[in-house]
Formats: C-alpha cells, structure tokens, sequence
C-alpha cells in the first residue's frame, strides 16, 4: 500500500505575542496540494523519516502535531485521524531549518542502482550497499563494474536494451530542482520575507 503526504504551509503573525492579539498565533497560508502533489519516498525519508528505506537522518522526525497549531490545521488532522486508521506522522518543520539544510548530505546507503527496462519509461531503484540487488543481479548479471559495489566506481551500463546506473544520492536529488519540493521551498522563502523563517513553518502527515 501507498503512501502519501498531506499538509499545510502556517505562517505565525508577526503580532502574535502582544496582549491584544486574540486570534490564532498561527494562520494557514495555504495547503500543500496541490503545490506538492507527488508521491517520493526519497523525499519523505530525508526529510520527515518516513519510507525511509535509504537510511536518511531525517531533518525533522516525530515531533508530532505542533501545540500551537491553527484550528484548520488542527481540525483537518483530527478529523483525518477519526475517519481514517493509516494516519500517522505529523511532524512540522520551520523555513529556518530547510533554509540551512547541506545539500550535499548522503544517507547511509553506498548508492543507488536505477534501472530502467527496455521499450519502458519507468526507472526502478534499488539501494545499494555492500552488494549489488540480488534480483538485478539474477535478470541483468553481475555490472561490470565489479563484484562488489565496495570498490565499484559510479557508472552506467546496458544490458539487451535496459538501462542500469550505479550513482551516489544526496539531499539535492531528493529535495532540488525537479522533485516539485523546490515549489514548496519558493512559497516559504517568500513568506518568511513577512514572517521571518522561524514564523513560516509546513505541518504534515502521511497515510
């Protein structure tokens, strides 16, 4: 079964913390569907830790619903949890900490084997560590850059017409131009220019 993600974009008002506010600290700025519509397990690994089969330190991971969250937010999770058993994962991150993340961290996998079929648009990966998917293995022999992907360099290759590339992943891959995340990052960027990047923050959770 599928896993998918669903959220909202908050922006705290920058008057929250004086004595005649009396609305919520935090408003919705807008949800995130349909600015971020897809389904990349790279993605809710690196950053939240869920699906996380490439061995991510996540940048946020089980912080659960914020206390303070607006009543949207908090209604719209709640309602989610009472109709549907599958919810699980609310966590919420700040612009200010995807704002300095280093894109060049690496997860605990040694890489990443894409293999893509013949006559198929559809890439397959598989994560790589110390030996090479027993299951490419079997249909598309030993790659012929080694035995082992221990001392392996990163290459491309091709068996009777499918495509296969042992390659290194980064958080630029899963989180950079192309993903649809660098949307989201535009959107929060320009919030926080009102805000400040610890007053724009994404709260989601995934079934």
């Amino acid at each position: 079964m599928g896993t998918d993600i669903y959220g909202y974009i908050e922006a705290r008002h920058p008057s929250a913390d004086e004595d005649w506010h009396d609305w919520d600290a935090w408003a919705v700025s807008m949800p995130l569907y349909p600015l971020y519509d897809g389904c990349d397990y790279e993605l809710f690994g690196c950053l939240f830790g869920v699906r996380n089969r490439l061995g991510w330190t996540p940048v946020a991971a089980g912080r659960g619903l914020p206390a303070d969250a607006s009543k949207p937010v908090r209604t719209d999770y709640e309602e989610s949890v009472r109709i549907d058993a599958a919810i699980h994962g609310c966590i919420w991150v700040t612009w200010a900490e995807l704002r300095d993340l280093d894109m060049t961290v690496r997860p605990a996998a040694r890489g990443v084997l894409d293999v893509q079929p013949r006559h198929s648009s559809s890439i397959s990966r598989y994560r790589v560590d110390d030996q090479w998917p027993e299951n490419v293995v079997e249909e598309y022999g030993m790659p012929p850059l080694g035995a082992s992907p221990v001392e392996a360099p990163m290459g491309c290759w091709e068996v009777s017409g499918a495509a296969l590339e042992y390659r290194p992943v980064t958080r630029l891959d899963a989180l950079g131009p192309g993903t649809g995340w660098d949307h989201v990052f535009v959107v929060m960027q320009a919030l926080a220019q009102r805000f400040g990047p610890e007053g724009v923050r994404l709260v989601v959770w995934f079934d």
